[in-house]
């Protein structure tokens, strides 16, 4: 949701000349890539497809078809580092930034935004900044790196897409990648709570609708929401 929410800014803002997606094997890829591929074209933008297969074959992360289990529990929790594929956004941003300068694109946007920051080492400030510059200085052209979300927290993305007109129902975040969400795994966790705390109608069909698990305090404690269900 975050991304496609992103793709409606930037089609506000700019240009938007190009969009890409990545096939690197995660479990749920069959499922938010024809999603973006059906907002790409209700937007008019050309779409294509990257597969990474090697990420799959070669990289350790339950988010890969060759991992474990996609835990379950809030998305702050550090057993959420199990779904961290190493290095996943620098390997992404170095692509489209060579896509980009190759389309004469300008700059290139990703959906990163504050809630990623506590499990992603490659959505963190620093890291950004460092490959910000790498893809400036490495394209003849310059090409920027943007982060419309970057200070945005998850509601706000929500309520951002929801003026904009996405279409929520049209994206998808599980990672287990099922035939619905489940509503117990991280991303679920972080999308009903989006939903909630921007008090706006979540369209998405979960298996589960039970309590939210507690947000992890920093002192490794938890911290009980409370939360109204629709």
């Amino acid at each position: 949701m975050d991304s496609v929410a992103a793709l409606y800014e930037a089609n506000q803002r700019y240009a938007v000349v190009g969009a890409v997606s990545f096939d690197y094997g995660s479990k749920h890829n069959d499922k938010e890539i024809p999603f973006a591929a059906w907002h790409c074209q209700k937007l008019g933008v050309p779409q294509r497809t990257i597969r990474l297969g090697f990420v799959d074959e070669l990289f350790k992360s339950d988010l890969l078809q060759s991992g474990g289990t996609i835990p379950d529990g809030h998305y702050q929790e550090l057993t959420m580092k199990q779904t961290v594929v190493p290095f996943r956004n620098g390997i992404m941003l170095a692509i489209a930034g060579g896509y980009a300068e190759s389309i004469e694109a300008g700059g290139l946007v990703i959906a990163a935004h504050s809630g990623d920051h506590a499990i992603y080492p490659d959505c963190r400030e620093d890291f950004m900044k460092s490959m910000a510059d790498a893809v400036r200085l490495g394209t003849y052209a310059g090409v920027e790196i943007l982060r419309p979300f970057i200070h945005h927290t998850k509601a706000e993305i929500a309520q951002r897409g929801y003026e904009l007109g996405v279409d929520f129902s049209k994206t998808w975040s599980c990672y287990k990648g099922g035939d619905v969400h489940c509503g117990t795994c991280g991303t679920c966790v972080e999308r009903r709570e989006a939903f909630m705390l921007a008090n706006l109608p979540d369209p998405t069909i979960y298996l589960s609708t039970g309590p939210l698990p507690p947000k992890p305090a920093p002192d490794g404690t938890t911290t009980a929401m409370a939360v109204k269900h629709k």
